[in-house]
């Protein structure tokens, strides 16, 4: 008796549908199970709770865009280019010795510590960091904090 086995390799040259039945049986999304989501609860299942187990039911919340403040930040070190800035406008005021700067009015809703200072500013501005009060008052300056947030962004 004559034993047939399947080559190694099976190359399928001229082969019309590559072992898929007739043509068409291996068209479209029929073979698939559906496009995309479809039957995730039905024949897909076991997939997806090997693969999405989240799939369905809740996941958090989206907090409400009204209540965000968006930060808009700068950092010590840029206030000396910023004094620079407004001096030539001609919008910088002094108070004694030193420069006032209203963040407020500029934009900005933050003061952040990166970098350092070496003039004596005033700085009025919604919030800030704590290194960033801490460099302004090692360079003989002052970080006066507002009430209320503006939320440009």
């Amino acid at each position: 008796m004559v034993v047939r086995r399947r080559r190694k390799s099976r190359y399928m040259r001229g082969i019309r549908t590559h072992g898929y039945g007739s043509v068409g049986q291996h068209r479209k999304s029929g073979s698939r199970g559906g496009r995309g989501a479809a039957g995730m609860h039905k024949h897909k299942w076991s997939w997806v709770l090997r693969y999405f187990p989240d799939w369905y039911g809740k996941h958090g919340f989206t907090y409400p865009p009204e209540m965000r403040v968006e930060y808009r930040e700068i950092n010590v070190g840029e206030l000396r280019e910023l004094v620079e800035f407004l001096e030539r406008q001609g919008r910088l005021e002094k108070d004694g010795d030193a420069y006032v700067i209203d963040l407020q009015t500029l934009g900005y809703n933050k003061l952040l510590g990166r970098g350092n200072v070496d003039i004596k500013v005033k700085v009025r501005v919604y919030d800030a960091s704590e290194s960033a009060i801490e460099k302004i008052r090692k360079a003989g300056g002052e970080v006066i904090i507002l009430k209320e947030a503006s939320s440009s962004g």
